[in-house]
C-alpha cells in the first residue's frame, strides 16, 4: 500500500476524490467523472464498509448483488490470509509470520475496514522487532488516519513514532515522519510548525504516498508565507533551489510568492485570486480557508504600511489595485481584531501608523512584574511577622 516513488497512495487519492464529490464549488460534469472513479475504486478493492456508508449517503446508488459479490471475495481472501498464517506458524520462521500477518492488515487496509486493520497492524507490531518496520507500520496507521482526517489518530501515532526513533531508527523514516507532522500541523491550523518541518524536508523528501512533490511546495510556499519574516522567506523559500525548479508548474504560485516579496501588490492580489479556488478546494485547507485568506491579507497589508509614517487610503487603494471603499472596509475590520497598527483619519483620508515600540512595551512589562513581585514579598513579609 506504500506509494512509490511519484506515485500516491490510492486511498488517499479515493479520499480528495470524495471531498471534491462533496463540495458545491465543484462543477457537475467533474462530479460525474469523480463519482464514476470512486465506485470503480470501491468495486475494484471490495470496499464493503465504505460502499454501505456511500449509500446511507447517497452518494452511491444502491447495488445488493454487488455488495454480495464483494463480501463473498472478501470471505475467500480472509481464508486464504488465515490458511497461510496458521501455514507460517507451524512451518516457518519469525519474518514469514510476521509478513503473513501483515498481509492480512494491509488487506484490511485495502477494503477500507479501518478498525479491523488498526487491531491487525497491533497484532502485526506484536511479531515485529525492528524499530525500521515497526515504524513502517506506524506510517500505515498515520495514513489510515488522514484517510478519513482522525486527528486524535494521527496525534497518538506521531507520538508512538517519535519514541520509536528513541530506540534508534533511519534518517529516511525521520524525515518522512517530518512531512506526515508537518501535514498533521497544517491541517490543525498550526501554520508557522508546518512550515518549519516541510522546509526541513525539502532536500530529502520521498514521501510520496501522502502527494506529489508539486503539491508538497504548494503546501511549503502558503505555511511560510504566513509564517516567516521577509529575510527568511528570501533565504529559505525564494531563492531556494528545490522550490524553484518546481514553482513555475503550479498555477499562479510563483507570482503569488514572488510578488509579495518584491512589493508588487498588484500582481499579488491577482496570483492571490488565482489561487484561491485551488486552497478552498484542497481537502487539508478547506477547513481553514476563510482563517488563511485573513493571514495572507495582515502579512501583505502590514508589509506595505511597514514603509510608511502615514499614507493616503487612496494610494494604498491604487498600489493593491483595488478600490478605496474596499481597503477602508478590509482595513477597518483588520484593525478592529488588532491584526494592523495604524488608525484612520477618515476626515483627511489619511492611515497612520502606531508601530508598537518593543523597548518601550518591555520596559512597561518589566515594571509590571516587578509590582507584582513586591507586592508577592509584602504579603509573605506579613505572614512571617505573624
Amino acid at each position: 500500500m506504500e506509494g512509490e516513488e511519484g506515485s500516491q497512495q490510492p486511498q488517499l487519492v479515493l479520499a480528495d476524490k470524495l471531498f471534491l464529490l462533496r463540495q458545491p464549488d465543484v462543477q457537475d460534469i467533474d462530479k460525474v467523472r469523480y463519482k464514476e472513479d470512486v465506485f470503480t475504486h470501491v468495486k475494484d478493492n471490495d470496499m464493503v464498509p465504505l460502499f454501505e456508508t456511500l449509500i446511507a449517503d447517497s452518494v452511491l446508488d444502491m447495488d445488493r448483488a454487488l455488495l454480495d459479490s464483494m463480501r463473498a471475495k472478501i470471505d475467500d481472501e480472509l481464508a486464504k490470509l488465515d490458511e497461510k498464517i496458521a501455514d507460517a506458524e507451524e512451518n516457518l520462521g519469525e519474518s514469514e509470520v510476521r509478513e503473513a500477518h501483515l498481509a492480512k492488515s494491509l488487506f484490511f487496509i485495502r477494503i477500507g475496514d479501518k478498525e479491523k486493520a488498526l487491531e491487525h497492524l497491533k497484532v502485526t507490531e506484536t511479531k515485529t522487532v525492528a524499530v525500521g518496520q515497526k515504524m513502517d507500520l506506524v506510517f500505515y496507521t498515520l495514513q489510515l488516519g488522514f484517510f478519513d482526517m482522525d486527528f486524535d489518530l494521527i496525534s497518538k501515532s506521531i507520538d508512538k513514532a517519535k519514541n520509536l526513533f528513541e530506540e534508534g531508527g533511519d534518517w529516511e523514516r525521520k524525515n518522512r515522519l517530518k512531512v506526515y507532522e508537518g501535514l498533521y500541523c497544517m491541517s490543525t491550523r498550526n501554520f508557522k510548525k508546518a512550515a518549519k518541518l516541510f522546509l526541513d524536508s525539502i532536500s530529502t523528501f520521498t514521501t510520496y504516498e501522502l502527494f506529489p512533490y508539486d503539491t508538497f511546495i504548494f503546501y511549503t510556499v502558503l505555511t511560510s508565507i504566513i509564517s516567516l519574516d521577509r529575510v527568511s522567506l528570501k533565504q529559505k523559500v525564494v531563492d531556494a533551489p528545490e522550490i524553484l525548479t518546481v514553482i513555475g508548474k503550479i498555477p499562479y504560485l510563483s507570482e503569488f510568492l514572488n510578488s509579495l516579496y518584491d512589493c508588487q501588490y498588484k500582481s499579488f492580489f491577482k496570483a492571490f485570486a488565482g489561487l484561491t479556488e485551488q486552497i478552498k478546494l484542497d481537502r487539508y485547507l478547506h477547513p481553514h480557508f476563510r482563517y488563511y485568506m485573513r493571514e495572507v491579507r495582515t502579512v501583505v497589508y502590514s508589509q506595505f504600511l511597514e514603509s510608511y509614517k502615514s499614507v493616503t487610503i487612496e494610494a494604498m487603494a491604487k498600489a493593491f489595485g483595488v478600490t478605496v471603499d474596499f481597503i477602508d472596509l478590509e482595513l477597518s475590520r483588520f484593525i478592529a481584531a488588532g491584526k494592523l497598527h495604524c488608525k484612520i483619519d477618515k476626515v483627511a483620508g489619511v492611515l497612520e501608523t502606531n508601530r508598537p515600540d518593543a523597548k518601550n512595551a518591555l520596559y512597561q512589562a518589566t515594571i509590571k512584574q516587578g509590582d507584582f513581585l513586591l507586592n508577592r514579598i509584602q504579603k509573605l513579609s506579613r505572614v512571617i511577622d505573624l
